[in-house]
């Protein structure tokens, strides 16, 4: 995998990742760590079909991404992909239900089934009170738990999650990263991690690092993860 970007000034591209390989289990908790400028933003979006690589491919599940049209692509990303970011991106002026919702109105649930569907997620998350609170009205580890709802809610294939702590006390960074481990371990689910929070990388199945576009180092503990140089 090689992905470029143009320079500021529109001239030379520069390379982003260098040839990379890297392949992820199903049920995986990977965190990716390295210094800022290294790839660990590119990479993730990447996988979560939200950029495509200047050269080589990228398959999830079965699905080969890399030259899917923009349409297709949209569709995918609804149905395989939960973000979640170190700025929640809850719209203010609506409920926690109606954040948690908002990815299930552009499916053909009924209403019933998009009911079921949230209360399922904010449930998960331990909000289940907090259904007709407002994000005002929350704590910032309470919004986190909301827009982690939000990004389960529609039951994707695996979470991609910027720096879901960044903006966190320490108390509910933890709450969050056991809210994440409760996903991977009870749910199921597939978890691809960007931190710079040693601690937070260290709840993960496995640490890969990334220097100047390049894994340099990978840390292991119980799940099989590949990780190498040239694409």
């Amino acid at each position: 995998m090689v992905s470029t970007r143009p320079t500021a000034g529109g001239g030379e591209e520069i390379q982003v990742l260098q040839g990379l390989n890297l392949g992820v289990d199903k049920g995986d908790f990977v965190a990716f760590m390295g210094p800022s400028g290294s790839g660990k933003t590119t990479l993730l979006n990447l996988l979560g079909g939200l950029d495509v690589p200047t050269s080589g491919a990228i398959s999830v599940a079965g699905d080969a991404i890399t030259h899917m049209s923009s349409g297709k692509l949209t569709d995918w990303r609804a149905r395989h992909v939960g973000f979640v970011f170190q700025m929640y991106n809850l719209v203010p002026v609506l409920t926690a239900y109606q954040n948690v919702e908002l990815p299930l109105l552009l499916t053909n649930l009924s209403r019933s089934e998009r009911r079921q569907h949230v209360e399922t997620a904010l449930s998960i998350v331990g909000l289940g009170d907090r259904v007709h609170h407002f994000p005002r009205q929350l704590s910032g580890g309470q919004e986190q738990r909301v827009a982690t709802a939000r990004a389960i809610v529609s039951d994707p294939t695996f979470l991609v999650c910027d720096e879901p702590t960044g903006d966190l006390d320490r108390k509910s960074a933890n709450e969050i990263m056991a809210l994440i481990q409760e996903l991977v371990s009870q749910h199921g689910k597939t978890v691809l991690m960007v931190t710079h929070d040693p601690l937070v990388a260290a709840r993960a199945d496995t640490v890969l690092h990334l220097e100047k576009g390049a894994l340099v180092e990978a840390s292991k503990s119980s799940q099989d993860v590949r990780a190498g140089g040239a694409a």
